[in-house]
């Protein structure tokens, strides 16, 4: 006698995140990663989905106020979480200063990678350890930008920290 097995679907869970300053308590399926939860349950579209594997940064968003690759995120994981994305940097409709910065030196061209290269860049300046273009390059060396806009991707993020600890501070929040 042979018995019978009925596979189910597991049920969703509830999880509650601060995203962009909104609490929001969602019901989600286990496996949804982050990056699926903010563009196609939440419409945040701003998270781009490059790779899908954590080598491009093209998802990086902050949680907790550290740069993390979203595509590598379990939704579920996040429960009780801040999450920032690009949506969330803009204020009373005043570009961040990373944002103007970036617009200023014109560090993008196609523009894909972009709110992933910002994300990254306000976390950087949050951490306070690159000084120099080289060390900029380094702790931005997750975020690949194929049209090759890295020489302005430094220079607005070179800007942003050379004027001065105010601006660092709004940069980094």
């Amino acid at each position: 006698m042979s018995a019978s097995v009925t596979s189910t679907a597991p049920d969703e869970v509830t999880v509650t995140l601060t995203l962009n300053g909104e609490t929001r308590h969602l019901n989600i399926q286990p496996w949804t990663t982050l990056l699926d939860l903010l563009r196609h349950d939440l419409g945040l579209t701003g998270t781009k989905k490059g790779c899908d594997h954590g080598q491009c940064g093209a998802c990086t968003v902050l949680i907790d106020g550290r740069r993390i690759n979203s595509c590598l995120q379990l939704a579920v994981m996040q429960d009780g979480h801040e999450i920032t994305t690009i949506e969330g940097l803009c204020q009373n409709g005043q570009l961040h200063p990373m944002q103007a910065s970036f617009v200023e030196h014109d560090a993008f061209q196609c523009g894909y990678c972009t709110p992933g290269q910002i994300m990254s860049a306000v976390a950087l300046v949050h951490e306070g350890t690159a000084r120099t273009r080289e060390e900029i390059r380094e702790y931005m060396s997750g975020n690949i930008c194929r049209c090759g806009a890295y020489p302005n991707i430094v220079d607005a993020i070179e800007d942003v920290l050379a004027q001065g600890p105010a601006r660092t501070r709004e940069a980094a929040e």
